[in-house]
């Protein structure tokens, strides 16, 4: 029997709350990276912990982070060409506990406590102590919901410390592998 709806009247759809959302995700595990940029309208550094960072291709190298929409992040995402992530290692958590406070001291005096280099290929701040480091150029920005998704081909990609253990994001904590 096939079913045919008869109603001009879309039916109604049900979203998600964002309460039950939230603890729905938290059931996933992610690695924990962060992500940075050189900002040339003043030459600041910014950086924010993500969560919400994937590889979209090989061929070419893509990859994809979700930035919040009218962010410090996003305006400096905006307005550089190139930027960096550095997937975190396990003894990395005060860094990106750090980065990630909201209300938190300013970029500058975070990134003087945070060993760091500059990227050849981005300019951007390469965390010292990550398990990899990827650069990047924009290639694509598109808004979903109260976030930015921004794609970035890679420039350069680099393991730092082979065989290292990943700082984990897990039901609304930071976690370390067994």
């Amino acid at each position: 029997m096939r079913y045919v709806h008869t109603s001009s009247q879309p039916s109604p759809i049900r979203t998600a709350g964002p309460d039950e959302f939230r603890a729905a995700l938290s059931q996933l595990a992610s690695g924990v990276a962060l992500v940075t940029a050189n900002d040339p309208e003043d030459g600041e550094d910014a950086g924010m912990t993500a969560t919400s960072f994937l590889s979209v291709s090989l061929e070419p190298p893509l990859v994809l982070i979700s930035v919040r929409e009218d962010s410090r992040m996003d305006d400096v995402l905006t307005r550089a060409e190139t930027w960096a992530v550095s997937l975190l290692a396990e003894e990395q958590r005060t860094a990106a506990s750090r980065f990630a406070m909201k209300g938190r001291l300013s970029d500058r005096l975070l990134f003087a406590d945070t060993p760091h280099r500059r990227g050849e290929h981005s300019g951007a701040p390469l965390i010292e102590g990550a398990l990899a480091t990827v650069e990047c150029r924009t290639e694509q920005r598109v808004t979903a919901g109260d976030h930015v998704l921004v794609i970035g081909r890679v420039l350069e990609a680099r393991v730092q410390q082979p065989g290292a253990k990943p700082l984990l994001y897990f039901r609304g904590d930071y976690r370390k592998l067994a």
